[in-house]
């Protein structure tokens, strides 16, 4: 009887999905998406508050890294929130900023703190990461649009060195 393959697969013990899911890259990414999250409740009460934000996070899965990679995120795009709107309005021709979906304003808010305000983050990694945000918490036309808008403040705004 001919032996045919067989595939089998291990589960990963805890130990291994702890640290699997506790890479620097996954503390970004669940940074962000937290960040984008506490943006949306920032936007919706008009409560800005450290202790709003706390309050938010206590609320949500993620270990601290993650967490407080979103208090910076949240804490800077709230604290260049003028400049952030005024680089986005400057790329975004024919669109008002009060017409754009909350969630995709957001995304771009965030990501444009990043791409200008923060020297530590390739340029590279904050446009991928927001257009992978954009697909998960976003519409169907979200990433688009986000890559679109956050390449022109990257090139015109944006002076980091890759």
């Amino acid at each position: 009887m001919p032996h045919s393959a067989t595939t089998i697969e291990y589960p990963l013990t805890e130990v291994a999905a702890d640290n699997l899911a506790n890479t620097p890259r996954s503390n970004r990414r669940k940074g962000r998406e937290l960040a984008v999250q506490a943006l949306y409740q920032i936007e919706m009460t008009s409560d800005p508050s450290v202790a709003a934000v706390d309050l938010f996070l206590q609320h949500f899965e993620g270990n601290a890294k993650a967490k407080e990679f979103a208090r910076r995120l949240v804490s800077g795009t709230i604290g260049q929130r003028t400049e952030i709107d005024r680089l986005i309005d400057l790329v975004t021709v024919n669109w008002k900023l009060e017409r754009l979906a909350k969630v995709d304003f957001l995304i771009l808010r965030m990501a444009t703190y990043e791409l200008v305000f923060c020297a530590d983050i390739p340029a590279s990694v904050s446009l991928n990461e927001a257009v992978e945000i954009a697909k998960r918490f976003g519409s169907e036309e979200s990433a688009s649009f986000i890559n679109g808008v956050l390449d022109n403040i990257a090139k015109s705004h944006c002076a980091k060195a890759e």
